[in-house]
């Protein structure tokens, strides 16, 4: 199977399935010296994990992280970090029958197509559990980012059509990151606002009476980034946060600054000015741009969304074949999600964060200045 690295300067390979013995990444590409530990790689995990309340899937993971290589005295080594989470709670007997139909919404029939075959066990490597093994390598990306005093922050926007603050407005211009993060982390659904976060939770409870689900809004910041980062033509900075966000199986849409909403504004209302500080650094008045022009960061805020489907994997009777062609009604049994948009947060932080690692590597040769700095100057 092709199409499990991500990455070019700052690599990251997964492996494993759902129902395997056990999930996986390679990290490889890390700089030597970055202060790394298991703790702080399963406080990410544990953000992940599933069975926290009654708006994830009651399977129990502890989805504890093993460091297998490439870390020694709590420093990166430069060698490839090798992370192994095992799987605990396997019950693939819960997935016997799906053996014979295509669930809908899933990828049981595209797999089918390509490859003539499937792990039908809660999905094999299309399951939502591969993003285990990204979130243990984006930790390590964050703890790169933060030796360079770089942050990411997400957080869930909207739920179905609960939204937070009831306003299209960027919420980093509201609240500061550190703000952020407190008021998402008392919230069960990742959302920070406490008001809308009960609504939804309302609204989840009679889905998951329903035996239905929803999806909602992510919206992530990347703040530090400095100017320059990203290609022009293919590699663009923000196609490459595109690529990433949408390799998430429930990501089904993304938008970065003023998002669609340009296409209903006029140039001046989308265009950013530019001013200078006292210290001459160059700034933006607004950030409609969302951080990126040209294909390159501007050094103000990366702010982009993704939008995340309803969980496919419901209890409701929905219309679909077996795989004999003939006419089949699916009742999804098994422990699901109703909502993806609470777990999926943590997903989006560390996809983003790998996004933005490759690129403060890929950067490092685009100027002579910048390889006289690092092999001529002591």
């Amino acid at each position: 199977m092709n199409g499990s690295s991500f990455g070019n300067y700052f690599k990251i390979t997964t492996f494993g399935e759902s129902h395997g013995a056990a999930l996986g990444v390679i990290v490889d590409g890390c700089p030597a010296g970055v202060l790394l530990s298991a703790e702080y790689i399963q406080s990410y995990l544990d953000r992940r994990r599933p069975g926290q309340n009654l708006y994830s899937t009651p399977r129990k993971e502890n989805d504890l992280v093993e460091i297998l290589s490439g870390v020694f005295e709590g420093k990166t080594t430069g060698t490839p970090i090798a992370l192994l989470i095992r799987n605990e709670s396997q019950r693939s007997a819960d997935y016997s029958e799906i053996a014979s139909y295509y669930r809908p919404g899933h990828a049981d029939f595209t797999f089918d197509a390509k490859y003539g075959f499937r792990d039908y066990r809660g999905g094999g490597r299309s399951s939502g559990r591969e993003t285990a093994a990204r979130v243990a390598a984006g930790a390590v990306a964050c703890a790169l980012l933060k030796e360079l005093g770089i942050t990411v922050c997400a957080y869930a926007k909207s739920i179905h059509e609960t939204v937070c603050f009831e306003t299209k407005e960027y919420l980093s211009e509201r609240f500061s990151l550190s703000e952020l993060a407190a008021m998402r982390d008392q919230s069960p659904l990742n959302m920070p606002d406490s008001k809308a976060s009960a609504l939804a939770e309302s609204f989840l409870n009679e889905m998951r009476g329903r035996h239905d689900s929803a999806g909602g809004t992510i919206e992530c910041v990347l703040s530090g980034l400095p100017a320059g980062l990203g290609d022009p033509v293919f590699d663009k900075f923000d196609a490459r946060l595109a690529q990433a966000m949408l390799s998430v199986g429930a990501v089904k849409g993304f938008e970065i600054g003023s998002g669609f909403e340009a296409a209903i504004l006029t140039g001046t209302e989308q265009n950013d000015a530019f001013y200078t500080e006292e210290d001459g650094s160059v700034r933006k008045r607004t950030n409609r741009a969302g951080g990126v022009l040209g294909g390159m960061t501007d050094g103000s805020d990366v702010l982009f969304r993704v939008a995340v489907k309803p969980t496919p994997s419901i209890g409701a009777p929905q219309e679909t074949i077996k795989k004999d062609g003939t006419s089949y009604t699916a009742k999804v049994t098994g422990r699901h999600d109703p909502v993806i948009v609470p777990r999926a947060v943590v997903v989006i932080e560390c996809m983003a964060a790998l996004t933005a690692a490759d690129a403060l590597l890929g950067n490092l040769g685009s100027r002579l200045e910048y390889l006289k700095k690092i092999y001529c100057e002591s």
